[in-house]
């Protein structure tokens, strides 16, 4: 019993300690972002690298998501001949919910794992050291720029996610359910309203923020050479996973009992 509450306290502690060093750092990225002078060259070197490079997978997976949607969806619709609601339920379903957490999920797969296995190789070996030598704030150089890209082009990422998923449902509604082109797309459109579009942006803006804060976090604070960057990748990706989805729950409660 000794031994189970022992870990309980250590876990406790662990946890309240890694909230901390993020909140910690969160706020020295603030900090730095509005601190002159400002790299543009670096955020847009960053925002290729997130965002242009991102594209193909966000595409691959926004196309297909949208087909299984459609396809899910109109195995109860056909029974109610309600087919035409596919496209309110698609549209409704990616700008609200799938479209900026399987974003967020899938950047942060990606981006989010080289950020922390670049960082972390710079701090084993000791280049985190030689900026601060220098007389270089590594927060400025190294998290700023990924901070300020991920929060830029997440939102970005999801507004292309969202269209591109449409766009598939509206492929299988057209030529497999044989809905007409018109009315899918007039269906899709009056559908939606502003506050559809904004909260699922809204919510990417701050899944920028989580994956930006973690990746960093745990590539700052790299141990053990080239196995310490593989924990640390592993971990990063793991944990903006969960912080992720216990946001998107968050944010979920928060739009619909409240806004």
């Amino acid at each position: 019993m000794k031994d189970y509450l022992l870990n309980i306290g250590r876990s406790t502690t662990t946890f309240f300690i890694y909230i901390g060093g993020l909140t910690r750092l969160g706020l020295e990225t603030l900090f730095w972002t509005f601190a002159p002078p400002i790299k543009r060259n670096r955020i847009f070197e960053q925002a290729k690298k997130i965002g242009v490079d991102s594209l193909p997978v966000v595409s691959l997976v926004g196309l297909f998501i949208g087909i299984i949607l459609a396809l899910q969806t109109a195995y109860l619709m056909k029974k109610l001949s309600s087919e035409i609601y596919i496209a309110s339920i698609i549209a409704l379903s990616l700008t609200r919910e799938l479209g900026p957490v399987l974003t967020a999920l899938i950047v942060a797969g990606r981006s989010g794992a080289a950020i922390t296995a670049e960082i972390g190789t710079m701090t084993v070996t000791e280049q985190v050291d030689a900026l601060e030598t220098l007389a270089t704030n590594p927060v400025k150089y190294l998290v700023v720029p990924r901070f300020i890209s991920l929060i830029f082009m997440l939102p970005i990422l999801t507004a292309y996610a969202n269209l591109i998923g449409i766009f598939g449902g509206y492929l299988i509604g057209v030529n497999r359910l044989n809905i007409s082109s018109s009315m899918y797309i007039t269906t899709t459109f009056h559908t939606l309203v502003n506050k559809d579009i904004v909260t699922g942006l809204i919510k990417a803006v701050f899944f920028g923020v989580i994956i930006a804060l973690i990746a960093c976090y745990e590539g700052l604070n790299t141990k053990g050479g080239a196995e310490g960057v593989g924990k640390s990748t592993t971990k990063s990706v793991v944990t903006s996973f969960i912080f992720i989805i216990i946001a998107d729950c968050f944010f979920t409660a928060l739009f619909y009992f409240f806004f």
